[in-house]
């Protein structure tokens, strides 16, 4: 972007590079891969010294994912509605955030939850003859597909997070819009 007598209004700095930025499904999916090898790594020479698998594990992955859509439709309405400060009704910025952290550590938590569940169900899937394995099948499912709900409603609560985009210049000098 250039300032209109083209200055840059900021020169490019080395923690440009370092920026937070959204969250991308591609790191997400490395992620899942990377953990789902592991857990098939481990379960192929493992599997024999595991417990059965728990369900409360895959489960837990839809509380979270529950909450977090429930705290991004609130702070969606309040950062859409201009609700931010430090004034009663308004959430805090500090908030949001916090929001946005506990987004990204969930993305990752689901990205990881979901490779690890599929790196066990793949395992699974060939032992199926056996009544242990498909005992640990459902669960496996279920903490799988919980892992991809808690990832995505991790991403949903980013995107929520997010500032609505400034007017352009232009806009403020066009005359409203007649009703």
């Amino acid at each position: 972007m250039t300032m209109p007598n083209g200055a840059d209004p900021l020169p490019p700095s080395d923690d440009d590079e370092h920026r937070l930025g959204p969250t991308r499904i591609r790191d997400l999916a490395a992620i899942a891969v990377v953990a789902g090898l592991l857990m098939w790594v481990l379960a192929r020479y493992y599997y024999g010294l595991l417990p059965s698998l728990p369900w409360l594990a895959g489960i837990s992955l839809y509380v979270l994912a529950a909450l977090e859509v429930v705290i991004g439709f609130l702070v969606r309405a309040r950062v859409s509605g201009g609700r931010v400060g430090s004034g009663k009704g308004q959430v805090h910025p500090i908030n949001v955030a916090r929001s946005v952290a506990l987004a990204k550590a969930s993305a990752i938590l689901g990205a990881i939850a979901l490779g690890g569940w599929l790196g066990m169900l793949v395992y699974l899937i060939d032992r199926l003859h056996i009544d242990v394995a498909a005992a640990d099948m459902p669960a496996t499912i279920v903490g799988a597909v919980g892992g991809l709900v808690l990832a995505a409603a991790a991403l949903w609560l980013e995107h929520c997070c997010r500032a609505p985009d400034d007017p352009s210049p232009d806009a403020t000098d066009a005359p409203p819009h007649p009703v």
